[in-house]
């Protein structure tokens, strides 16, 4: 199957070939011909598999057919959990529509609201948002959304995860019931399904991945070691290949500055990503990766969502995350687009129930390999009695004081541009860690 008979614009297919695009992905071409048809759809994929160009492409075409308006209203809304997300999808669709009259802008958290007001005011056909600062502008009544035709929820299971139901709920009852829906979700979890009964006009469901399901070209690694020795591990490891690409992902922002100072002293060029970055240290850290200047980049668990860096050869877990649906999260921006990736985990004896966990969800083996001279004082345990971190976690293994708190995002091979921060985003995240609710989770 090619593009060509999916029933996309010239205008489109000119551009896909320009980027060296000629067969779709399984969910585009199960995705794009209902979209463009004018269905609500309920679709889940893994992550890597060209998810944002099956609804961008159908969205810039139906844009592109049904005349311009005189209104600078949006006529279409993306909402996504991150600010990075944002910025990709957003590039995505520059990239797509290079040859179409459709305009998009980014609206997120992290940043000032001027030039986004200036750009609403201007007008605009697309607005790709985070739902915080979305909301941000509706309540100061920045932003009309009563022209809105499609709606897209990208990564919705990650949206509902952060905390954003609420925020959600607000912002779908203030678009026109009458419009078409996208909904995009690594899983159809009953939470999705939920909002999918409560908000969508008699979706089409596709499905082309069983759920937290990672990418088959991805190897799972596991090394045992004292948390102690983890730092040191980490390094042995990096420095094998100081010129590889590497994203390391640890469970704490403190974690994660720590890890960075540790490898920058260490001769490794690193740049840590997560909520307490400023807009401009994650913009500048993203662009320093994806250009080589920096090879490590140490990532919060929210940095799994919007990372789209090609050829990224290996994720490492220098703490296991505290849920195991994070796991397929991190180790999905590897193995991306048909190319071969390593998934490495450095696992303390207390980690062993998190290991299990993993293990139990992927319904795999993960080979235990030691490493020579990092050999651990005491084994893994896998089974379901296995100890697991009591707090904090991350950064060598030492305790923190309070619980672990969800960090940022991580970048793109392409764009950059990050997440909840704004007074909305930031205050969705600590909801979810009031209400410690989390549905299935996807890539």
């Amino acid at each position: 199957m090619s593009f060509d008979s999916l029933g996309l614009a010239p205008a489109l297919l000119r551009a896909l070939a320009d980027y060296g695009y000629t067969q779709p992905t399984p969910i585009q071409a199960a995705a794009i011909p209902p979209a463009l048809a004018g269905h609500d759809l309920l679709a889940a994929a893994q992550t890597g598999t060209g998810k944002t160009a099956a609804f961008a492409l159908p969205l810039l075409q139906k844009l592109s057919t049904s005349g311009q308006t005189m209104t600078r209203r949006p006529r279409a809304l993306v909402l996504t959990p991150t600010r990075e997300l944002a910025a990709q999808v957003h590039e995505n669709l520059r990239d797509y529509g290079k040859q179409m009259q459709v305009s998009a802008t980014t609206i997120f958290g992290g940043v000032s609201m001027g030039p986004q007001i200036n750009a609403l005011r201007r007008g605009v056909d697309i607005v790709i948002a985070t739902p915080g600062r979305l909301m941000d502008h509706m309540q100061q009544r920045t932003l009309d959304l009563s022209a809105v035709e499609t709606l897209v929820l990208d990564e919705a299971d990650r949206m509902l995860d952060m905390g954003f139901l609420p925020a959600l709920k607000r912002i779908l009852v203030a678009l026109p019931k009458k419009r078409q829906t996208l909904l995009f979700s690594a899983t159809f979890a009953p939470a999705i399904k939920t909002l999918a009964m409560e908000f969508m006009h008699n979706p089409r469901e596709i499905s082309v991945s069983a759920p937290n399901a990672v990418a088959t070209l991805v190897s799972h690694q596991v090394h045992p070691v004292d948390a102690s020795r983890k730092r040191d591990l980490l390094l042995h490891l990096l420095s094998a290949d100081s010129r590889r690409q590497s994203l390391v992902f640890s469970r704490t922002k403190h974690g994660a500055d720590k890890l960075v100072t540790f490898l920058n002293a260490s001769g490794l060029r690193s740049a840590a990503i997560h909520g307490n970055k400023s807009q401009n240290a994650r913009t500048r850290a993203l662009s320093d990766f994806k250009s080589g200047r920096v090879t490590v980049l140490v990532a919060t668990d929210i940095a799994a969502r919007g990372i789209d860096i090609e050829q990224l050869p290996i994720v490492i877990n220098f703490d296991l995350p505290s849920v195991a649906e994070d796991y397929v999260h991190r180790i999905g921006r590897t193995g991306r687009a048909g190319m071969e990736g390593l998934a490495v985990s450095l696992v303390s004896h207390d980690e062993s129930g998190l290991l299990f966990d993993i293990r139990k969800l992927l319904k795999q083996d993960i080979a235990i390999t030691p490493i020579a001279g990092y050999e651990p004082s005491a084994p893994l345990r896998l089974d379901a009695g296995a100890p697991r971190p009591k707090q904090g976690g991350g950064g060598g293994g030492q305790r923190q004081s309070r619980p672990p708190r969800q960090g940022k995002p991580a970048g793109s091979a392409r764009p950059s541009g990050y997440a909840p921060q704004g007074r909305g985003d930031h205050a969705a995240g600590n909801q979810r860690r009031r209400s410690n609710s989390r549905p299935a989770a996807k890539a």
